[in-house]
């Protein structure tokens, strides 16, 4: 079946769709090709400079790549973009992010795509929230609210026996919706750390 799959017809679909990120599994269902033809086409594709490579089985067309925040929801699911890569975003930290951070209730992850870092920390179901859809270049994708990237970072500092932020906006940081975030993890020092920091 793949050889039926030209070149031509899979590109013109993939950006009719608007697909930005695809595996195997979009190949089959928009081509009716089998699992070893699609994997075999994409494998072909990749070696030619046709499409990119994000990770194992998942790839994107090279002029037409979706936004960071896009790709780390995609690399590791169920996720969110948070901590400093989020804090930044919202103009919370003054500094440029180059690494894109994220939480996950899995098991923390680190990748390399695209020259890019994506990292993942473990943080408990209950706190797994705070999140909000945003979109950029047409992607949506799931991002902190600053109060909850601020909370994500400060427990992962306080856990890491690192010390506290200590330069950013504090107007753009709601004290009581910060607390309530904070007290989604159940841990008396992070309470601390926020009330000191905040107040």
């Amino acid at each position: 079946m793949a050889k039926l799959v030209n070149w031509h017809d899979f590109n013109k679909i993939i950006r009719e769709k608007r697909i930005k990120l695809f595996a195997s599994a979009e190949v089959r269902r928009l081509f009716g090709s089998s699992k070893v033809a699609a994997d075999f086409l994409l494998h072909r594709y990749a070696k030619k400079g046709f499409i990119v490579r994000i990770k194992r089985g998942l790839y994107a067309l090279p002029d037409a790549l979706p936004p960071e925040p896009f790709i780390a929801n995609k690399l590791y699911e169920p996720s969110y973009v948070s901590l400093e890569f989020a804090l930044s975003y919202h103009g919370v930290i003054p500094e440029s992010v180059y690494e894109i951070t994220s939480v996950t209730p899995k098991a923390t992850r680190r990748f390399t795509a695209l020259d890019k870092i994506y990292s993942y920390r473990r943080i408990k179901k209950a706190a797994f929230t705070g999140y909000a859809a945003q979109k950029q270049g047409g992607a949506g994708f799931f991002i902190a609210d600053p109060e909850k990237a601020f909370v994500d970072s400060c427990y992962f500092r306080v856990l890491d026996g690192i010390e506290p932020l200590n330069r950013f906006k504090k107007d753009k940081i709601n004290i009581k919706k910060a607390a309530r975030y904070a007290r989604l993890f159940a841990n008396a020092a992070l309470d601390e750390t926020i009330k000191k920091i905040l107040r």
